[in-house]
């Protein structure tokens, strides 16, 4: 399967390890390098932010979606490709999996786990087929990881969640699974 563009699910905050702006940046690059677009959640600021420049700066392509509020909070991105402003978070969620041939998960707060559970729920029901990487920079989600595996012994799970998330612990494999 080629891959056209990208979703990245990520902070709107930076975190405190230097390690997630860096991993960012570099993701970034990578992207524009490979030709493959960016979409992503349109903010200016954090992880998103620093990814969204990145791209810009090796001349990708950028295509953020915003929900109105964000815009009204002024932290919509003004130097992108294309920013599309819409309704509310779930218009956004569903847009940026239209949008999309796969998607990356960085490490961020609640509305990154958000994100990613709900294209991994619509995978899980066959919606799509897109694939999920959950990039563990630093064994951030490490925590999760074992929540995972906790749902699977526990039998809530209808496969192994292996089978629907990939997990990469750099940017750098990321393209070479």
């Amino acid at each position: 399967m080629h891959i056209q563009s990208v979703a990245v699910f990520c902070g709107s905050k930076t975190g405190k390890n230097p390690a997630f702006m860096e991993a960012a940046k570099d993701l970034g690059k990578v992207l524009a390098t490979k030709n493959i677009s960016l979409i992503y959640g349109g903010g200016s600021v954090g992880i998103m932010g620093a990814i969204a420049d990145s791209v810009m700066q090796h001349n990708g392509i950028v295509i953020g979606v915003i929900p109105e509020i964000l815009v009204a909070w002024e932290q919509q991105h003004k130097n992108i490709t294309e920013l599309r402003v819409v309704e509310d978070m779930h218009i956004r969620k569903k847009m940026m999996y239209e949008l999309c041939d796969a998607a990356i998960v960085m490490p961020g707060g609640y509305g990154t786990l958000d994100e990613m559970f709900e294209i991994i729920t619509w995978n899980n029901l066959k919606i799509h087929e897109k694939k999920v990487i959950l990039l563990n920079i630093e064994g951030y989600y490490d925590p999760l990881i074992a929540h995972l595996e906790m749902m699977q012994s526990e039998g809530f799970l209808y496969e192994k969640w292996k089978e629907r998330i990939v997990l990469i612990n750099t940017v750098d494999a990321i393209f070479s699974f």
